[in-house]
């Protein structure tokens, strides 16, 4: 007899035996910190080794399992007949007997859904669930048919499975792969759509993508709005048949752009979440394992620290093509959970298929979930310590960054936060909506391109500047309106000292040029370098925020710029040095040295405030060249800004993203070591170790700072305190160090 007809048996013997009992002293969606899931495919039901996974968990130490329930594919013998049964299943219930060994071992059961498809005879039967182009056609998705979000097989079809799987399996709760339909992409004209759309804006659906056109933003607010109510009803129908913690969690991407495009709204979602699941598996080469960090404080940031995320982390290659079966090189996903964990992220490793002919993959979570569990007290119930706060808003990835939101939206985030972290940095990013409430602590917020904004943001923005708050405004910030319509001028003119000689005109960010960016004073007459006799007389000292360029009168910039007005009593720092040939290189000289169009203009307000307006877009050419220029100058405009309050320094070579928090008594600095000769192109294969690092952290009232905890080395750091700081070394680093400062 085979281990999978063996363990078939010995649990259909115990399937009267009823779940465990879990401590009641927090739910299970509080306290489920590690997870872990594999996917199921239609050929496992023949070859799944429950008891070589339950050891597994065990290796692992999960408290929750993710497994396949119904939907797209059924796992057990549901009563639907066209809820399609995987191929293999044979009238077995695989989901209730992996439910039933998971709680045995005293684990948390999460039923994995995916309601975005059926196969064609239910599509058949029920023409009216799916959606159409609007010619009529049926979307399709390979070769499955597409379901409708405002059909009956959302409110009334999926409502009755899930209540099937709760009566049969007793889950503790529910996620879903695809549960929010059809993309912005794509528009469904099916009969359910025009008539609820009609009755909910008076207009029939928009024929096409018309960002100026007011039902289409109608429609996109309503598609919207759809998602945040299947939330609601799914979570309704799974507390009042599983009980008031039986929950429902639809997976959501760590990216907005994604969130976006998929009419996820992650505000409102956060909201209304008891926990957070995210399908957010790898990195992209852009934005390296940061982006995971990243992801980690902006979901907290709105979910509440209190809260969980846990992350699908893939343990299999799914870089440029997903090779769905083969091993992820163990650094690439080891530095994956890490960055994820330093963030906030909770770790839930993730195989797909039961067998594998490629069993490398089972040896790479299990070391961080192991460390994890040992350290939790450290990685949980924590609040970050940050004073550089970093504006974004979902609505401003849609209606500023419309079709282009990759090159205007995020491109200047994810320029200005590898910045801050390359100057190690710590930040938190503050939705615009909750500056008021999150940007009590911050002495200095950033605007990367926050093109669309409301007036009350602005107002907002006001009320932070005016508390003392200083300000770093980049590009086209406060230029449009929440719809992205553009404004006659920036809606903080007057506090960021410079206006427009025109109403903007939307246009995709300017493609790569040879331009320059002039530094004022010019220095160049005092270098050891070749003389024309032309050189400007030095007049006068360079500003703090030019500090470290002394022997340079110009950085490359590749952008262009438009003429700006500036108020009095502003300084210009940089300016603009227009386009001239770069080949054939006989050509490569400049034509005009130099004009009055700003690309950095700084003031300071009443009140102490610190105002940075940077016209040049460098935080979007960070992302794209990641040259050191542009790095070092908005790192510097940070520091300038926060007027010596950054509560972390972090010295010595390498590439470090540092996350701090605060707890009862103690901090807890997360250093994550990205330097490797894969950041910026996956997969990584190796770690190299860095250090001597020297830190340097501000000490709140209720830290002593008498001792340093190293959690990963394991071993105590020795701690002196000056002045109100702790310092301390770290001789080594080769993925992460944990210090906890008590």
């Amino acid at each position: 007899m085979n281990a999978t007809r063996r363990t078939f048996l010995q649990l259909s013997a115990a399937a009267a035996l009823p779940a465990p009992a879990f401590s009641q002293s927090k739910p299970w969606y509080l306290r489920s910190y590690r997870w872990g899931q594999t996917n199921i495919t239609e050929e496992d039901p023949v070859q799944y080794d429950i008891p070589w996974w339950r050891e597994y968990w065990k290796r692992t130490a999960v408290q929750g399992v993710i497994v396949n329930a119904g939907g797209i594919v059924a796992y057990y013998p549901s009563k639907f007949p066209m809820q399609h049964r995987a191929q293999f299943l044979n009238g077995r219930d695989l989901f209730g007997e992996l439910t039933e060994a998971a709680h045995r071992d005293g684990l948390v059961v999460v039923a994995r859904m995916d309601s975005s498809r059926t196969d064609e005879d239910l599509y058949r039967a029920h023409p009216d669930w799916f959606a159409r182009t609007a010619d009529g056609r049926p979307y399709r998705a390979a070769e499955k048919y597409t379901t409708c979000v405002n059909s009956a097989y959302y409110d009334e079809y999926l409502p009755d499975v899930l209540r099937e799987i709760i009566r049969r399996s007793k889950p503790e709760g529910f996620t879903d792969n695809s549960w929010a339909g059809l993309g912005r992409g794509s528009i469904c004209y099916c009969d359910n759509c025009q008539r609820k759309f009609r009755a909910n804006s008076g207009h029939a659906i928009p024929p096409r993508a018309n960002w100026d056109d007011l039902t289409y933003r109608q429609w996109i607010l309503w598609s919207y709005a759809r998602r945040t109510e299947l939330w609601e009803l799914n979570n309704r129908v799974t507390q009042a048949a599983g009980g008031p913690d039986c929950i429902w969690s639809g997976m959501n991407s760590g990216a907005v752009s994604s969130e976006a495009s998929s009419f996820r709204d992650l505000k409102e979602i956060c909201k209304r979440a008891h926990i957070l699941m995210l399908d957010h598996q790898a990195r992209a080469d852009a934005t390296g394992f940061q982006q995971n960090g990243d992801t980690g404080k902006r979901v907290h940031a709105l979910l509440g620290w209190d809260k969980l995320a846990p992350e699908s982390m893939a343990m299999y290659e799914n870089g440029r093509t997903n090779f769905r079966l083969a091993s992820k090189p163990a650094a690439e996903a080891r530095l994956w959970m890490i960055a994820g964990i330093a963030g906030g992220i909770a770790p839930w490793w993730h195989h797909v298929g039961a067998y594998q002919e490629d069993p490398r993959a089972y040896t790479t979570a299990a070391p961080v979930m192991q460390w994890h569990k040992a350290n939790e007290a450290y990685l949980a119930d924590r609040r970050p310590v940050a004073n550089v706060g970093i504006l974004w808003s979902q609505r401003n990835t849609d209606f500023y960054g419309r079709d282009n939101a990759a090159d205007l939206v995020d491109a200047p985030y994810d320029g200005f936060v590898q910045a801050l972290i390359r100057a190690r940095i710590p930040y938190l990013p503050i939705h615009a909506d909750d500056l008021d409430r999150d940007g009590a602590s911050l002495a200095v917020l950033i605007l990367p391109n926050v093109g669309g904004l409301s007036d009350e943001q602005c107002a907002a923005i006001r009320r932070f500047v005016t508390r003392g708050g200083s300000l770093i405004s980049t590009g086209e910030s406060t230029l449009y309106n929440e719809w992205g319509d553009p404004r006659p001028d920036f809606a903080l003119a007057d506090l960021l000292g410079v206006h427009v000689n025109a109403p903007p005109v939307r246009r995709a960010a300017a493609a790569s040029a040879q331009t320059y960016l002039r530094l004022h004073p010019e220095l160049r007459a005092r270098a050891d370098a070749p003389k024309t006799g032309k050189e400007p007389a030095p007049s006068g000292e360079r500003h703090a925020a030019l500090q470290g360029f002394e022997a340079t009168d110009m950085i490359p910039f590749g952008g262009t710029l438009q003429p700006l007005k500036v108020d009095a009593g502003a300084t210009v720092l940089l300016t603009f040095i227009p386009e001239f040939p770069a080949f054939p290189p006989e050509t490569a000289w400049m034509r005009t040295t130099d004009t009055a169009i700003p690309g950095l203009v700084v003031r300071q307000v009443a009140g102490g405030a610190r105002i940075v307006h940077l016209a040049a877009d460098l935080d979007r050419r960070y992302q794209r060249e990641l040259l050191p220029d542009h790095a070092d100058l908005l790192a510097n405009l940070v520091r300038w800004a926060a007027k010596d309050t950054l509560p972390l320094s972090v010295r010595g070579a390498g590439l470090v993203d540092c996350h701090l928090y605060a707890q009862k008594g103690r901090l807890i600095l997360h250093l994550v070591n990205l330097t490797s000769a894969a950041t910026w192109r996956a997969p990584l294969e190796e770690l190299i170790a860095i250090g001597p690092l020297h830190v340097r952290v501000k000490l709140p009232a209720d830290v002593a700072g008498r001792t340093a905890r190293r959690l990963v080395s394991v071993g105590t750091a020795a701690v002196a305190v000056k002045q109100g700081w702790a310092e301390l070394d770290v001789h080594s680093i080769l993925d992460h160090e944990a210090i906890v400062i008590s």
